[in-house]
């Protein structure tokens, strides 16, 4: 019989709605081996806060996994933590929590990794600079580009750029750029998804695709000419389309991915369309990464009401991704 896959998950920001999210995949029947990576403690006073019963199991390496249990690997905080309040002492912490599950899948002691929010801001306070998941384990296993993708409500909506200021994107979409970015959302949506022969959708940076050149060069000078590239090697890809259109259900019938020129052209779609349970998956990594689509919610921690979808659904593709592997 296969053995369930182990899929790390890590409980992010301690001050944030991360620790009870995870508490409430006990809940929930699962077909894998799920490792929350966090403070014990912490843990299990956040389950008792919002009044969820809960035991967690020690998790070991070669101890026979007990169907429907949520084991622990149990990663000390470096202070106390208060919901709601954050610390810049933890910020070590958390990426203690990340580290350790990186290391796990590069190892293939891990067949996944899930992670639950962080927060940037108090990671960079502490004097460490941090932009994002998504570049942290970028940095930490030699990958010289990854690709931000969001999914959900039928949606794969990947971007060409990601955390920019508006005024520095046309800057940043160059034909070597967006040629790797195509290369990777291509490959993984193959290797990863299983999708044989994807049709990726490609949005135009200018309104109406820039018009013809009257509302902007770059369709014509860059994107263009990519996609004419790479539709020669194979490639499936239709575009520069207009975005205002690209989203529209008789355009996007029959394609499996969307590439966006930058943040808000393809995500304030995504969010729109599956806010409670859309997903952020890194496309390029040598592991499978998954995450859930929000923050860390500082407001309703400890509260109860925090939506644990968002996580359900990156464990769930977790799980699918890593049986491809």
């Amino acid at each position: 019989m296969q053995r369930p896959p182990v899929i790390a998950v890590t409980s992010g920001e301690p001050a944030g709605i991360g620790p009870e999210i995870c508490a409430r995949l006990a809940a929930r029947p699962c077909v894998a081996r799920r490792v929350i990576l966090g403070d014990r403690a912490l843990l299990e006073a956040r389950a008792r806060l919002i009044d969820i019963p809960l035991s967690f199991t020690e998790y070991r390496p070669g101890r026979p996994h007990a169907e429907g249990a949520l084991e622990i690997l149990h990663v000390p905080l470096r202070v106390p933590s208060r919901a709601g309040q954050l610390d810049t002492a933890n910020a070590a912490y958390v990426l203690a929590l990340l580290d350790r599950a990186l290391g796990g899948c590069r190892e293939g002691e891990f067949a996944a990794m899930v992670t639950a929010p962080v927060h940037k801001g108090v990671i960079n306070e502490a004097g460490i600079a941090f932009t994002g998941h998504t570049e942290y384990l970028a940095g930490k296993t030699g990958t010289g580009r990854v690709v931000m993708m969001l999914a959900g409500a039928g949606l794969r909506v990947a971007l060409a750029t990601t955390h920019l200021p508006l005024k520095d994107v046309p800057g940043a979409i160059t034909q070597p750029e967006l040629e790797a970015t195509l290369r990777i959302l291509h490959a993984d949506l193959v290797k990863k998804f299983g999708i044989v022969r994807p049709r990726i959708l490609v949005a135009g940076l200018n309104p109406h695709a820039g018009e013809g050149g009257h509302m902007g060069r770059e369709e014509i000078d860059v994107i263009a000419p990519v996609l004419e590239k790479l539709r020669g090697e194979g490639m499936d890809l239709r575009g520069p389309l207009p975005a205002d259109t690209l989203f529209t259900r008789g355009v996007l019938a029959g394609s499996d991915a969307q590439l966006a020129m930058y943040h808000d052209q393809g995500l304030a779609v995504l969010k729109y369309a599956a806010f409670e349970d859309g997903i952020n998956v890194t496309l390029g990594l040598p592991i499978v990464r998954t995450s859930v689509d929000h923050g860390t919610a500082l407001d309703l921690a400890g509260s109860g009401k925090a939506d644990p979808r968002s996580l359900f659904a990156a464990l769930d593709l977790a799980v699918d991704l890593a049986g491809r592997q």
